[in-house]
């Protein structure tokens, strides 16, 4: 700094108007790079599709695209997506069949699972994992779609990887196993249960369906009473069900690197039961949102428990001609826990 420019910024008005002139360069430089963002997700998509509008505080589809295989190759019969994980079409047949043996082109802004919202804060838990592992937790893990992905996403940055699956379906369950057997998981990488996860044991019951594959939004019926099992049992619709407590499965792990929730209402009541064990082990969580009341009860206790937002897209509903509002898509919320990822990081 010159003698010149030391003796200005003695002067009380004149170092004001200096600093003045930073905190704009840098609000212009910020407005600037936000303005690029804009242009370039307007120039990738229509913005009149519903899942452009997430907001992240990362470069969602720069994340994306550095996880892209470099060259999947199609399998027949099958269908690969851009990581280069391979789907059985039998796991969601009215839209998978018809893509056997090709490759699905990277998601922009969704594919017949899921966003781009929910891609990138899935593939964000990895750049925030411990360099040389990774594990995670699905629950509700149906097929084993975030085991699958975000195993096999870890796997190809050189990571050991163990990923935890809790699914009620048995018939899912069966899916989610012989995918990740597919995707080259080892036995000792994989942990599989079935029941109903859970903040506490119990017993829960789980709608039954024909055919695994037909149904992915079941829902369970927690701690049910003696005269719910029992009309259960009688009408045959229902399976009873193991209430697997959420520290039953992270156990003895020091870390969990993503914990995945997608249980159908019960993700807000989990949270707030959990929270203490949440923080003490869990570094990012991505949330699947059933209802207006539970984005803003997560926002409400992760907040309070000092987890940074760093990803949501709105769950999608229809408020046309019904009493009340109905949801046609899940929300998305991506949750960081500075306890165990530095927010700068």
């Amino acid at each position: 700094m010159s003698m010149l420019k030391s003796l200005v910024l003695q002067i009380a008005p004149l170092r004001r108007l200096y600093e003045h002139r930073d905190h704009l360069a840098a609000q212009l430089d910020t407005e600037s790079r936000a303005h690029k963002d804009l242009q370039r997700r307007i120039d990738e998509g229509d913005f009149r599709n519903p899942f452009h509008h997430f907001t992240a505080n990362f470069d969602a589809i720069g994340t994306m695209r550095r996880y892209a295989a470099p060259d999947p190759q199609p399998t027949p019969g099958l269908v690969t997506n851009w990581l280069g994980v391979k789907i059985d079409p039998k796991v969601y047949p009215p839209v998978l069949e018809g893509l056997a043996g090709t490759v699905e082109p990277m998601p922009n802004p969704n594919n017949w699972h899921a966003d781009v919202a929910e891609w990138a804060a899935a593939l964000q838990s990895v750049d925030n994992a411990n360099p040389d592992s990774f594990t995670m937790i699905e629950l509700g893990c149906g097929w084993g779609c975030w085991m699958n992905n975000t195993g096999v996403a870890a796997r190809s940055t050189g990571r050991r990887v163990h990923v935890i699956g809790v699914e009620g379906d048995k018939g899912h369950l069966d899916f989610a196993r012989e995918c990740l057997i597919m995707n080259g998981f080892a036995f000792e990488e994989v942990t599989l249960a079935h029941g109903i996860a859970a903040s506490r044991g119990g017993v829960a019951l789980f709608p039954r369906q024909g055919a695994a594959g037909g149904t992915w939004a079941l829902a369970p019926i927690f701690g049910a009473t003696h005269e719910q099992l029992a009309e259960a049992a009688a009408a045959g619709t229902h399976d009873e069900l193991r209430m697997i407590p959420l520290a039953e499965l992270v156990g003895d792990h020091p870390r969990i690197d993503l914990l995945h929730i997608d249980i159908q209402g019960g993700e807000a009541d989990l949270i707030d039961d959990c929270i203490d064990l949440l923080n003490d082990k869990v570094a990012y969580m991505l949330v699947g949102t059933h209802s207006k009341q539970i984005e803003g009860r997560l926002y409400a206790t992760l907040l309070k428990a000092g987890w940074r937002l760093e990803m949501e897209r709105a769950a999608i509903f229809d408020v046309k001609e019904r009493i009340e509002p109905f949801i046609m898509v899940d929300g998305v919320q991506g949750w960081r826990n500075p306890r165990h990822v530095r927010i700068d990081a």
